[in-house]
């Protein structure tokens, strides 16, 4: 009974001296502030044809030359993707490759580009059979630099919750963390069988892509009877922010430490001091390690941002160590160009000239229907006058 007294606010005389008055006169109201009663001045705009017909005008007369515009810079950067996932079941001389795993295109003479491939098979190391894929394309112009070289994946979802967190920050940025410190996100790659710390530890390191693409070389080439090679640096294609602050070199003792395990042919002894790795300036590692939002993604391999990939035929190799079968996957090679909107991407372009086209057409159906069926616009003091007295507003009327 006292419980539902304190709960109401009752009260009576037989109480007064048994229960402390603070208990009574406890309140719940709010404070009386402008924010705490939903006070605060607030400007709401009131749509009228006046207003909204100018207003979708404007919009279109701006957005359709910032759309054709960047249409226009986005067309112009040129591209040749070739998806080599099936080159290793190819003979070993050269042919021609089908036309939907490869897409391309160049500003001029994109008729005269021909693709062709042919794979062969070597051993490593360890006695496995490693394929390696030589693709030929003769290239009908100049291409501007600055030349970029990516390789693409699809169907690899970096962004899974598990995947996406499985790295030890410390780690990358140099620290030698302890066991019992290591991130648990890096769970099931945090030891190996000896209980030695896995370095990096986490799937995002162990599933690192490791196919060797070369560089470009040109074939007969015109100022030389041998071939030229077109470099592609490794510098200067990861993040600043990266490069400078994420990742340093390590500061653990190479017996301490062993590989991933999927790196077993790239370290086949374990680390020592000579091979150990440097994160800081493997700039390769760090945009892999940069996961992506979606299945189907690029990872800048290369760029050459000073000479000009000129006429020719050119030769490429690439040793094919990552599956991608197990996944359902495609790999392919990006050799492209840019432009100040980034690669050839359509897509901005196209939604900004839809918005223009758009509001273009509502403009001029909502000035037909101003122009042919007007309606009186009601008077807006009435909204702003609510606690007038009805007399009043009748009066006015």
């Amino acid at each position: 009974m006292n419980f539902l007294r304190r709960r109401t606010g009752y009260n009576s005389d037989s109480d007064d001296d048994n229960e402390p008055k603070s208990s009574i006169n406890k309140s719940r109201k709010p404070p009386n502030t402008a924010f705490r009663q939903q006070r605060l001045k607030a400007w709401q705009p009131i749509m009228t044809p006046k207003s909204v017909i100018p207003f979708l005008f404007i919009l279109a007369i701006i957005f359709a030359p910032l759309g054709i515009g960047i249409l226009f810079t986005t067309t112009r950067v040129e591209k040749i993707s070739i998806d080599y996932s099936t080159c290793a079941s190819h003979d070993s001389s050269y042919k021609t490759i089908p036309s939907k795993y490869v897409n391309y295109h160049l500003n001029s003479n994109s008729k005269d580009v021909e693709f062709k491939w042919k794979s062969e098979t070597h051993k490593d190391d360890f006695d496995d059979d490693i394929p390696s894929c030589h693709i030929q394309f003769n290239l009908p112009k100049d291409l501007k630099p600055p030349i970029y070289l990516y390789y693409q994946l699809t169907n690899f979802y970096q962004n899974h919750r598990k995947y996406v967190s499985s790295y030890d920050l410390e780690q990358l940025k140099g620290i030698a963390v302890s066991k019992d410190d290591l991130d648990d996100d890096c769970k099931p790659l945090k030891f190996d069988d000896d209980g030695k710390i896995i370095y990096p530890c986490g799937l995002i390191a162990n599933s690192f892509f490791n196919d060797s693409i070369s560089n470009l070389t040109l074939l007969n080439a015109k100022t030389s009877q041998d071939n030229e090679t077109y470099p592609l640096s490794q510098t200067g294609i990861s993040w600043n922010s990266d490069v400078n602050h994420k990742y340093k070199k390590t500061e653990y003792d190479p017996e301490d430490i062993v590989p991933p395990p999927n790196w077993y042919k790239m370290f086949p002894n374990g680390y020592n001091k000579t091979n150990l790795p440097d994160l800081k300036t493997w700039e390769v590692f760090q945009n892999w390690m940069r996961t992506a939002g979606l299945s189907s993604f690029y990872k800048l391999y290369g760029v050459n941002k000073h000479d000009k990939l000129t006429s020719g035929t050119y030769e490429i190799e690439i040793k094919m160590n990552y599956p991608v079968e197990i996944f359902d996957g495609t790999k392919s090679i990006v050799i492209t160009t840019n432009s100040i909107f980034g690669g050839r991407n359509l897509s901005l372009g196209i939604i900004y000239i839809i918005v223009a086209i758009v509001s273009l057409a509502l403009g001029i159906l909502f000035l037909l229907q101003t122009i042919i069926r007007p309606r009186k616009v009601g008077d807006h003091d009435f909204l702003q006058n609510s606690n007038r007295e009805p007399t009043a507003i009748r009066e006015q009327l």
